[in-house]
């Protein structure tokens, strides 16, 4: 299949959609990002990488980076991750409160705020330096040292935490935090600070189309677990429209309030796509159409 002219017709068929939205306001450091960037890229199975656009253009990928966290968790501690986090799609808000209080602080999924922050708990554990361990995973994966914290992406985050900080401390109420909540929530907004492009994250997230496989041939996760992450991606990966995302894409994903989402066509390839606008549900208005397109001009969906 010949990506690079299915990227280029995808670049001008989005085009008038690109701008839509509003970047994250939320995050101050997100808030005055031009929304009328727009970049993609596709990395095979083998490592070639073809892009259109900013694909080249760093980005802060902020919750896409919970799909990799996730991964790691798994790698290092095994299933009983699923002992204190769930596989539901939530059916609210990336950041609300509700659910715990019934759920007696188990969190719905890795995706949401609170399943990430108890991931990220997990993996802070089991290896002590959870953000690092993030990072130096996404370089390997990569090829390259260009991906980096941001600082003040990081202070940002931190500034506006409040809620992240209500979740922690919730969770911990009810047993399911192991490390000081401080401690968690500084790694947990280093992680979501990092800077990487569309080229990056694509060849990053290629272990999810290669069956758990990383760059070097070595496995990082068996192809069950891969399938697993790949299967909460469809159902829980883009917050509370995760079904429309699955109608118009086909495909699992993952979005962060950068503007960014990744994509896997598992046996095929990994794609990234990214532009600041975003919907209500905070996914990237141009990014979700590019996406579509993709799947309805190649065929290529897990449907």
């Amino acid at each position: 299949m010949n990506y690079q002219s299915v990227l280029e017709r995808i670049a001008e068929d989005v085009a008038p959609q690109v701008g839509h939205g509003t970047p994250a306001e939320y995050i101050p450091a997100l808030a005055s990002v031009d929304p009328h960037r727009f970049g993609m890229a596709i990395a095979d199975v083998d490592g070639n990488v073809y892009g259109v656009g900013d694909w080249r253009q760093p980005f802060s990928t902020q919750s896409i980076t919970k799909v990799f966290t996730l991964a790691l968790a798994l790698a290092h501690g095994g299933d009983d991750l699923w002992e204190r986090v769930g596989r539901e799609p939530s059916g609210n808000p990336f950041n609300s409160l509700v659910q715990l209080e019934y759920e007696s602080g188990i969190p719905r999924n890795p995706f949401i705020n609170a399943g990430a922050l108890v991931v990220t708990d997990r993996l802070l554990t089991l290896t002590g330096d959870a953000s690092r361990e993030l990072l130096e995973f996404l370089r390997q994966e990569c090829g390259n040292d260009r991906p980096s914290f941001d600082t003040e992406v990081a202070e940002s985050e931190s500034a506006a935490g409040s809620r992240n900080a209500a979740l922690a401390h919730f969770m911990a109420s009810y047993g399911n935090i192991a490390n000081p909540v401080p401690t968690l929530l500084d790694h947990y907004f280093w992680q979501c600070s990092i800077e990487m492009s569309c080229a990056d994250l694509a060849l990053a997230a290629r272990f999810l189309a290669r069956h758990g496989l990383r760059a070097d041939d070595s496995r990082l996760l068996s192809r069950s677990e891969a399938k697993q992450i790949n299967a909460v991606m469809l159902t829980c990966g883009t917050y509370d429209a995760a079904g429309e995302f699955a109608y118009r894409v086909g495909l699992p994903g993952k979005s962060g309030v950068g503007g960014g989402i990744v994509a896997v066509v598992p046996g095929r390839c990994t794609l990234c796509v990214w532009s600041p606008g975003l919907d209500e549900q905070g996914n990237s208005v141009a990014g979700v159409a590019a996406l579509d397109r993709f799947t309805t001009l190649t065929g290529l969906s897990v449907f």
